[in-house]
């Protein structure tokens, strides 16, 4: 009998040891790597104009941001992300070549400029051409159309087709500058340039042109500043001077829903292989003419109705990506091109509708500014599956979007393309805390070095134009050099300059050798800045 318990107890033992065994080593073996596609779908969704503190998920009280909070509570959203400028133009040049802006002399273009980005080197869209893309632009461009003297009432190009876009479908320079027409690939949409030619004029105002802003004050419907007088469409002056068009006039209120409409048809078009869709809103930029629908939406005017239609914009994307089942094959990366501007040329009273609310967020300056509000912005990165919700800490800039989708796609950087651009996509897609060791900022007026919890501002290099008095934010410029302590100072009201003359001199070195040398040229210098 003892010895049939005995038997009975020895085979219970084996029978333990064999259920164990396999619990046991599950336990010591390393977790599955996740394995992430190398060719998803990739959606930017570029603001403008729209601060840090501008979203619901980062304080805003005045509007509401459903959808943008969305994002953020559903995947990455960074705290210390920075565009590369704190104007639009430089911001966009440096988004889509991985190339700061003031290797170009990139300043905000007028609507005449030819285009500024060079034609034989990388963008974007070129580099994920070759990895197999369908790539499209829609929204707002500023980045310079043809080779300067443009005629548009013939083929306007070089342009956005011709540095790798399938398809676009964009606002030429910005909503209060002329020429107030769209383009889609290489001409003026819907104009009639037989019967109803367009002519462009930065210069003066052409004869037989549409009325001049300063001589039409009861008949618009904000008033504008000296700079947006020129030429009246749609009952608001611009900047610049117009003549004819009229088929091809555009319709500010009707832009969130035609470019919304146009992106999810070309998504539609490309589900079936990898696509890029660079969509630029054109919210929340002046002057702000939102749908009427928006009308309202928000207790902070003109501006706040603005962002609620971005809003309705990012909502509108997300649900068509789900609706065609592309969601876990699609990378969202949501941002903004500068820091917030309220009072910018037009009276649409935003300055004194924020009831509390703070664009800026905890910071300091904005659009226009070297502080850093000026370019500290929303960057929330989502991808159903593969990216989980984090607040990110990390420093990073757009300018390094380009190599971290060129790792991220399999493809090699070209000779002399995205030369200030490092690889930081475990980073974006929050695998890792790692950010930047130090980013250069521009303003338009100097530069910023950020390196760590230090903000260097360089003494001003350029005088600001009377037309900037009567913004709203500091500019953050000087004669002598700045430098703030951002862990103890994020307001950056003490200038601690004088107390630290050798990091001054450190911070002042590396900033011109990153100003005259391209990173990737320097590579042995200090740090390699990406991963």
């Amino acid at each position: 009998m003892k010895r049939l318990q005995h038997i009975k107890s020895y085979i219970f033992f084996l029978l333990a040891w064999v259920v164990m065994i396999p619990m046991i080593t599950s336990c010591n073996k390393p977790p599955k790597k996740l394995i992430i596609p190398s060719k998803p779908n990739i959606v930017i969704i570029y603001m403008d104009d729209l601060g840090y503190g501008d979203i619901g998920v980062h304080g805003a009280k005045g509007v509401k941001t459903p959808n943008i909070d969305k994002l953020a509570q559903n995947g990455v959203d960074f705290t210390d992300a920075h565009c590369a400028a704190s104007t639009c133009t430089p911001s966009r040049f440096s988004l889509l070549t991985g190339t700061y802006a003031f290797r170009r002399n990139a300043k905000i273009l007028p609507g005449t400029a030819p285009l500024i980005i060079n034609t034989h080197k990388g963008t974007l869209a070129s580099m994920l051409r070759r990895a197999g893309y369908k790539s499209a632009v829609i929204g707002k461009w500023h980045l310079g159309l043809g080779r300067g003297n443009v005629d548009w009432n013939k083929k306007i190009t070089p342009g956005p087709l011709e540095v790798g876009f399938d398809y676009s479908l964009i606002i030429p320079a910005t909503p209060d500058r002329v020429p107030t027409a769209l383009i889609r690939n290489h001409r003026v949409w819907h104009l009639h340039p037989k019967t109803d030619p367009l002519y462009i004029s930065y210069k003066h105002p052409i004869k037989g042109g549409y009325p001049i802003g300063l001589g039409q004050l009861n008949q618009l419907t904000m008033m504008a500043d000296s700079q947006h007088s020129g030429s009246v469409i749609n009952k608001i002056s611009r900047i610049g001077y117009e003549k004819g068009g009229k088929s091809a006039m555009w319709n500010e209120k009707k832009w969130a829903s035609q470019f919304t409409s146009q992106a999810i048809n070309f998504m539609k078009e490309n589900k079936d292989h990898p696509f890029f869709l660079y969509f630029a809103s054109q919210d929340v930029h002046v002057p702000r003419s939102p749908a009427p629908q928006f009308r309202g939406k928000s207790t902070m005017g003109r501006r706040g109705d603005a962002i609620a239609e971005g809003d309705w914009e990012v909502g509108q994307l997300i649900n068509a990506i789900k609706k065609m089942g592309l969601a876990k094959n699609t990378l969202i990366i949501f941002s903004s091109d500068n820091g917030p501007i309220l009072g910018d040329g037009y009276g649409d009273q935003a300055k004194y509708l924020l009831h509390g609310d703070k664009p800026w967020g905890p910071y300091k300056g904005g659009k226009y500014s070297a502080f850093e509000a000026g370019t500290r912005v929303p960057l929330i990165v989502d991808w159903p599956g593969i990216v989980k919700h984090k607040v990110s800490h990390a420093l990073l800039s757009q300018v390094d979007i380009y190599a971290s989708l060129a790792h991220l796609t399999g493809q090699k950087i070209q000779p002399g393309s995205a030369s200030d651009s490092f690889n930081m996509l475990k980073t974006l897609l929050g695998r890792s805390n790692k950010g930047r060791k130090y980013l250069v900022e521009q303003s338009p007026f100097t530069l910023s070095l950020r390196d760590g919890q230090w903000q260097y501002i360089a003494p001003q290099m350029v005088t600001p134009p009377g037309w900037l008095k009567n913004k709203h934010d500091p500019l953050g410029i000087a004669d002598s050099v700045q430098l703030y302590n951002l862990n103890k100072d994020i307001k950056e009201n003490d200038n601690v300059a004088a107390n630290h003359p050798e990091l001054v001199k450190k911070l002042q070195q590396k900033l011109q050798q990153l100003h005259k040398t391209p990173a990737r040229q320097r590579i042995m210098l200090e740090e390699k800045g990406g991963q």
